[in-house]
């Protein structure tokens, strides 16, 4: 789907040259970096000010991530406090990229595959060194079946399983958030600003914030079943 009106590929055509062809290739990769810029700034002036007397701001913000820690907490155990940043960034990075989809001028960089794929590419072999780290060598007794005998057999269907944990969580974001821009654009194109707005508009936000919900909680999930014993 073609944005003519980007204002970041707009702002990179004034340097022209390879700045604007790169602009126009990767649309994706200058939201994210926008992203990642919104989300640092914004977790390091929230971090700045705090006081024992928390403003509007601050209450915010502990109250999400107060909410976040506990939900990993409910579902991985108290061990899973030691990953909650990893999760807490992967969910606020999503929602965020989720979220640029509904500003005018902005391009969801999880519209693309290849950003969904990359935050995948993180959290599914962070999964396996979680388990080194809790069983050691003995983490691989997880993928060989209850009996030796069975390794053969239940080697590959491992493998395949948890390579397509890859696949299952950059398609289905990739999936649904491209197409939610796909529906906006036929809306507009159909209907006009006049109705397409408000009913996308929230239809959007949900769409963004139970995507983001999805990732989160399959990586939990994911990281939860690393930290329990082989079977």
């Amino acid at each position: 789907m073609e944005h003519p009106h980007l204002f970041l590929v707009l702002l990179f055509d004034l340097f022209g040259g390879k700045a604007a062809d790169f602009a126009h290739h990767y649309p994706h990769v200058l939201y994210t970096w926008l992203a990642m810029g919104m989300l640092i700034v914004l977790m390091g002036l929230g971090a700045k000010g705090v006081s024992m007397i928390p403003g509007k701001g601050q209450n915010f913000l502990e109250l999400m991530i107060n909410g976040m820690e506990d939900f990993v907490v409910d579902v991985a155990g108290e061990e899973g406090r030691r990953f909650f940043p990893i999760l807490a960034t992967v969910f606020l990075y999503i929602l965020t990229c989720n979220l640029f989809g509904l500003i005018p001028g902005f391009y969801p960089p999880t519209a693309t595959v290849n950003t969904t794929a990359s935050v995948a590419l993180v959290v599914v072999p962070l999964t396996h060194i979680i388990g080194i780290m809790y069983h050691g060598p003995g983490y691989i007794k997880h993928f060989l079946g209850p009996v030796w005998w069975m390794a053969p057999l239940i080697l590959p269907i491992e493998l395949i399983g948890h390579t397509a944990r890859i696949l299952s969580l950059s398609i289905r974001l990739f999936g649904n958030i491209a197409g939610h821009e796909l529906v906006v654009g036929i809306l507009f194109l159909l209907a006009g600003a006049f109705f397409a707005p408000a009913p996308i508009m929230a239809l959007g936000i949900f769409v963004s914030v139970v995507q983001a919900f999805v990732f989160f909680l399959l990586s939990i999930m994911y990281f939860a079943g690393s930290m329990e014993h082989a079977h």
